[in-house]
């Protein structure tokens, strides 16, 4: 049995809660979660791969349960979310690893990789993007905050919160519904509950347009650095498109990509073919990782 860790450490003012597993003499794999999730989303993952890489697994700021201070306090922005991260990762002495990023966790491991390129060994990007080419066009609430911040159109992304958009949109669309455990949702649409969270993600959602900015930036970086990419896309995510996951190769032609039949939330369904994905990835790029014959489905 895989034992699996759950800890806090205190970093600039916030508690960050993490999960940890495998020795720390394996090579480091920084798991990054997205909207609206947590570090729970890596439940299925983490046991997968724990035999042969040190897996930790933190709560961001504002989600699950990482404990930070109120808004006026702390900026919910996601600058800040990688000031945390970065100081959490010294924090553990994580002076060296790969990245697994999704969603909002993209933005932040991205930071992460062009502050300080010389810690990241490997990115493994699950339907997390870099690209323009990767939005759908039901993005139009959020582009319309961010063009013109008041809060009639603040008000109008609150629906993006709303537990059925969380359960049968970000989850449901794409996804086989028979496979599709209740766990992820219902915790998310519970920690949505929590007093102040709503207004937490309206100010990420609000502060979303700085991600993209960065765009050049990242790309620059994968240019200039070329670190290993691998791009394991849901098909059908509704906000995330294949072409995000394609993208990748313009500035990586190297990167390896694989295409689900799996929605945003592809851990939900496809966990055990995306850590075989990852082993067979990783295995032969990250010095110090134990021999171990990996079988990969095509799963394209």
């Amino acid at each position: 049995m895989t034992e699996v860790s759950y800890r806090t450490v205190a970093v600039d003012g916030v508690e960050v809660f993490y999960r940890e597993a495998g020795r720390r003499s394996q090579p480091t794999l920084l798991l990054l979660h997205g909207f609206p999730t947590s570090s729970h989303m890596f439940r299925d993952l983490i046991p997968l791969l724990a035999d042969r890489y040190h897996l930790v697994a933190p709560d961001l700021p504002g989600f699950g349960q990482t404990k930070a201070p109120p808004r006026g306090v702390f900026d919910y922005t996601f600058d800040r979310l990688a000031d945390v991260i970065e100081g959490f990762t010294e924090a553990l002495s994580l002076d060296r690893y790969a990245l697994y990023v999704f969603d909002y966790g993209a933005p932040v491991g991205l930071r992460l990789a062009t502050r300080h390129p010389e810690r990241v060994s490997a990115i493994v990007s699950q339907n997390g993007n870099a690209y323009l080419e990767g939005f759908s066009d039901q993005w139009g609430p959020w582009e319309a905050y961010w063009q013109e911040p008041s809060e009639a159109n603040r008000d109008a992304c609150r629906p993006s919160l709303a537990p059925e958009t969380i359960r049968d949109w970000q989850y449901g669309t794409g996804a086989d519904r028979a496979r599709l455990s209740p766990d992820g949702y219902e915790l998310d649409i519970a920690y949505m509950a929590r007093p102040g969270a709503e207004e937490i993600q309206l100010d990420l959602i609000g502060d979303y347009k700085s991600n993209v900015a960065l765009y050049p930036d990242f790309q620059r970086y994968f240019r200039d650095h070329r670190p290993p990419l691998l791009a394991v896309w849901g098909r059908h995510d509704p906000a995330f498109l294949p072409a995000g996951a394609e993208a990748y190769r313009r500035d990586l032609p190297a990167a390896e990509i694989h295409l689900l039949d799996a929605g945003h939330f592809a851990l939900e369904t496809h966990a055990d073919e995306i850590a075989r994905l990852i082993g067979a990835f990783l295995d032969h790029r990250l010095p110090g990782t134990p021999a171990r014959a990996v079988k990969v489905s095509d799963g394209a």
